[in-house]
């Protein structure tokens, strides 16, 4: 079993706190993304995951045993870093085998298992090369080809596309999903950007200063979120959050302060038609797309999603209107209450 369990782990730095009791199931085979803002704790908790830092408190059991106490060589994971930390001096082949040839593995084997991760990651034609001849991302496939070459129990991800322009972020994304499919290994992902969550992960798990804020697939997280933080962290433009207070004719809980609405779930129609009105403020053509930024006097500001270009200008007077199933209602904590 390749499956990986928290249980109530912590982690002091004397007397700060920055994991703050975290139970977390992870299963085989699976594909789990710590998502977050920078100082959530997503990287600390995978580093505590690999060993390389300390668990002050709980446990974590790797494939069904108690591995909290072990050092990061009995663990039987392998992690990828945001860095390459390849060798400069030696070839691709001679990198990507350098965790066997370290353990003193047989040359035919080393063979076997470097050939097939060259493979799996369409390395085949930069074998003979040098990190200094390849691209950036070929250079982060190299790294991850020394993982795969030690069939671990789980592969851990910090941040690895970070260094990577828009592009080939894009390209590594796909690769590292079709390799997952490929490998049907449990992979463990760390990331601030959400869209690598949404398009990679079949669960995400959404940190904030030390806690899970909510745990779910990317499709539970993007139309229920628990709270606001969740709310607002995942989905691009961001859910709008309105002051209740000022937006008329709608029936929602007494108990609701605020408001939610995601982008592409409000409509355009003439003052006074809506659930609110506002007036044009900033439009953003991505050629597919429009977002349109609605100042919404009191209640506050509302951007809204239009498929392809417009007409209106900056000063025009709208009025919105809300798809009735797709609204949120927040109360004064912050926590998501349903509708009634």
């Amino acid at each position: 079993m390749s499956s990986i369990e928290l249980k109530a782990v912590e982690k002091w730095y004397g007397e700060v706190q920055v994991i703050k009791g975290v139970d977390l199931e992870i299963n085989e085979g699976e594909f789990v993304i710590f998502v977050g803002p920078s100082g959530c704790g997503k990287s600390t908790l995978l580093r505590m995951i690999a060993g390389l830092e300390e668990t002050s408190r709980g446990q974590i059991i790797i494939a069904d045993r108690d591995a909290t106490a072990e050092p990061p060589s009995k663990r039987g994971l392998a992690m990828v870093f945001q860095s390459y930390a390849l060798y400069p001096h030696m070839s691709v082949r001679d990198n990507v085998g350098f965790p066997l040839k370290s353990a003193g593995l047989p040359a035919a084997e080393i063979k076997t298992k470097v050939d097939h991760a060259a493979s799996v990651l369409k390395l085949d034609a930069y074998m003979d090369r040098r990190p200094k001849d390849l691209s950036g991302g070929q250079r982060q496939r190299v790294a991850i080809g020394r993982s795969i070459v030690r069939d671990p129990t789980a592969f851990l991800f910090d941040e690895p596309l970070s260094n990577l322009d828009a592009a080939l972020r894009v390209e590594m994304r796909y690769e590292i999903a079709k390799l997952h499919q490929s490998l049907k290994s449990t992979m463990i992902y760390v990331t601030h950007d959400q869209v690598e969550a949404m398009t990679l992960a079949d669960r995400i798990v959404v940190l904030e200063g030390g806690n899970i804020a909510q745990v779910g697939t990317p499709r539970e997280l993007y139309e229920r979120p628990a709270n606001l933080f969740v709310a607002q962290f995942i989905g691009s433009p961001r859910m709008n959050i309105l002051d209740a207070g000022h937006v008329a004719g709608l029936t929602f809980p007494g108990e609701a302060k605020k408001i939610g609405i995601r982008p592409e779930h409000i409509s355009l129609v003439p003052s006074g038609e809506g659930h609110i009105d506002g007036t044009v403020d900033v439009l953003e053509y991505l050629g597919a797309d429009t977002f349109i930024v609605m100042d919404c006097g009191a209640a506050g500001q509302a951007t809204l999603r239009l498929i392809g270009d417009t007409d209106l200008k900056p000063g025009a007077a709208k009025g919105m209107k809300f798809d009735l199933g797709c609204t949120h209602f927040f109360d004064a904590a912050g926590q998501a209450i349903e509708a009634r």
